[in-house]
């Protein structure tokens, strides 16, 4: 371990809209952030192949160049961008500790939590595949639905979450196929009628995934597996949807912080980023099971350097709050 300790104003865990935007604020409030990128540098939009529902890109944008712009005017105002992840924290005392990549310490005035959450995938070697090519497997249909207009596709799940993308789907795409491992929906009642009572979505009961098909470059189909019968069959499609939930990226977390039983951050205050530790704020995915949006997660990282710039002047009387501005 480091024989050094660092000590900054205002440290941010993980990039992605939220992190990336909390810097842009927190840096523009002379708050001079310290912005750990995470294992996944830019977060879940670096997988998105196109953005075409984050205001003021009126053509879309690819998530990695989105990504890239975020972070080049975070930097623009000051924020100290580094490569690597948060390994520990020690919130117990009055110094919020952390250590990177398990080795150097550092000690924060406020700390902005924006690590984000993963989606749950089915780990199939063809899945991962065209999930890498951008080749047509995605875990949001509100993000990427729009892209299989008028086409065939195929959804796994079988919880609230899936019946609504579900429904979702249908009113986008000429029919979608939805696959329920069990004999019946975990979902409530309600949404599992909605999507029994939606003409072009069909559902296939005890069936599973064998393998995402595709040409090399794009999905053209699924092969499935009734897990009663063992008989298997080919269904064509050009989008493979995979709602089996998200897990929030907070382990490191859950000795200090309130959690939810799925391991989201609970907010201490709703309408504010505050978490149960003084100085400790969350934005984005990590606190957030609702919207799972990239303008939203935005949306909460400025809410979170708001919150912190306020608290460091209700500690420092020779901190100042900037006056918040629209430019």
């Amino acid at each position: 371990m480091s024989d050094t300790i660092e000590s900054v104003k205002c440290l941010i865990i993980g990039s992605g809209p939220a992190g990336y935007t909390a810097a842009i604020y927190a840096a523009r409030a002379n708050m001079a952030p310290v912005l750990y990128q995470g294992e996944q540098p830019g977060g879940q939009l670096t997988t998105t192949n196109d953005v075409e529902n984050f205001p003021g890109y009126p053509d879309g944008i690819t998530g990695p160049e989105m990504m890239i712009q975020l972070q080049k005017q975070a930097e623009r105002f000051g924020t100290d961008v580094r490569h690597g992840w948060i390994t520990k924290v020690d919130f117990s005392g009055p110094a919020h500790k952390v250590w990177v990549n398990g080795e150097k310490e550092i000690h924060a005035d406020t700390i902005i939590i924006s690590t984000g959450a993963s989606a749950k995938y089915l780990g199939l070697p063809s899945e991962q595949k065209y999930l890498q090519l951008g080749g047509g497997v995605s875990a949001c249909a509100v993000c990427d639905g729009f892209f299989y207009r008028n086409q065939e596709t195929v959804i796994v799940g079988a919880g609230d979450s899936a019946c609504e993308e579900a429904h979702y789907l249908s009113k986008l795409c000429k029919k979608v196929t939805m696959l329920v491992r069990r004999d019946e929906f975990r979902a409530s009642k309600i949404m599992a009628q909605r999507v029994k009572n939606t003409d072009n979505i069909e559902i296939l009961y005890n069936t599973e995934t064998e393998e995402v098909l595709g040409d090399g470059q794009l999905v053209t189909g699924v092969r499935v597996k009734n897990n009663i019968t063992g008989d298997t069959h080919e269904i064509p499609a050009t989008g493979f949807f995979v709602a089996i939930g998200h897990k929030p990226n907070t382990d490191i977390f859950k000795d200090y912080l309130d959690l939810d039983e799925t391991g989201y951050i609970i907010n201490a205050k709703p309408g504010t980023s505050k978490t149960n530790i003084e100085g400790v704020f969350v934005s984005g995915d990590a606190a957030d099971h609702v919207y799972r949006q990239a303008i939203t997660a935005a949306g909460t990282g400025c809410m979170a350097a708001l919150d912190a710039e306020r608290y460091l002047a209700a500690k420092d009387s020779t901190f100042e709050v900037s006056t918040p501005t629209y430019n």
